[in-house]
């Protein structure tokens, strides 16, 4: 997906999601002073779903290909949580492509809060276990009220806000085509499998922290205040570790401002861009 005119601007979904589906209520406001792309990371979205080990280093390649194969010398990346870790895995690997990174409540920024909610990223590790839950949510997406969907969304990503207008028929009819799609289930549990494991858990290599301060490029930390899994303490901590980083908090959000709070995770981003 992309559009729009002016200077470049990369989003890049989180986890279980997709460019169209994630990014959806921002692009249009974002396309209006530059030309946007939200590409679907492979697996995920429409996108092809190869027989592969999904990481993060994996979807890191991607985008830089994406980006050369598209003429694009430089961007500025906007990541959230996954995406976010993705993002600076391309702005420590390859920092000429990356102009300006806004990071949304991302991955990598301190060890991960579990709660009851986020349990399941370890029960979906266990071989056959995993299988049959991915098997069991893709049916109650086709059968469960939407009511359902909703509350159990809020309750995973703190938010406080209704998610009737974030999580509306169209983006729930997408989740559910995404789910249904030959390839996702695999694509899903080899992703959670390379972030959820005993490294991961206790601080371990996707934990950037250590290297935030090689980042020289201007830095837009934007962080929903009541997320259960990426505790505003991580961002802070960022703040302070990058050179040109600044932090907007998005009160009444949880882990992702940039659906619940469509106006003003928008007006964040465009003065950051601007």
């Amino acid at each position: 997906m992309q559009g729009g005119r002016g200077p470049a601007v990369l989003f890049i979904h989180g986890l279980g999601s997709s460019g169209y589906m994630e990014w959806r209520r921002n692009l249009e406001p974002t396309a209006t002073r530059h030309r946007v792309y939200a590409p679907d990371l492979p697996g995920y979205g429409r996108t092809d779903k190869p027989r592969a080990r999904y990481t993060v280093p994996y979807f890191a390649r991607f985008i830089e290909r994406y980006m050369e194969d598209r003429g694009l010398r430089s961007a500025a990346l906007i990541g959230a949580s996954l995406g976010g870790r993705i993002a600076l895995e391309v702005a420590f690997d390859r920092p000429g492509l990356v102009r300006k990174l806004a990071l949304v409540n991302t991955l990598g920024l301190g060890r991960p809060k579990v709660r009851t909610a986020q349990v399941m990223y370890g029960l979906v590790t266990i071989p056959r276990f995993g299988e049959a839950v991915m098997g069991v949510a893709r049916d109650a997406l086709a059968w469960a009220p939407r009511t359902m969907i909703r509350r159990f969304a809020a309750r995973y990503s703190g938010a406080s806000a209704d998610l009737t207008e974030a999580l509306d028929d169209a983006y729930l009819t997408d989740l559910r085509d995404m789910y249904a799609a030959d390839g996702y289930r695999s694509a899903y549990l080899s992703t959670v499998r390379s972030l959820v494991n005993p490294r991961a858990l206790f601080g371990g290599h996707h934990d950037v922290t250590r290297r935030l301060n090689e980042l020289k490029i201007p830095v837009q930390l934007i962080w929903g205040a009541d997320d259960p899994l990426f505790p505003l303490a991580h961002a802070e901590r960022a703040r302070a570790l990058i050179g040109k980083a600044s932090l907007a908090v998005i009160k009444g959000a949880g882990h992702t401002p940039q659906a619940e709070r469509p106006e003003e995770f928008n007006r964040v981003l465009h003065d950051f861009l601007g």
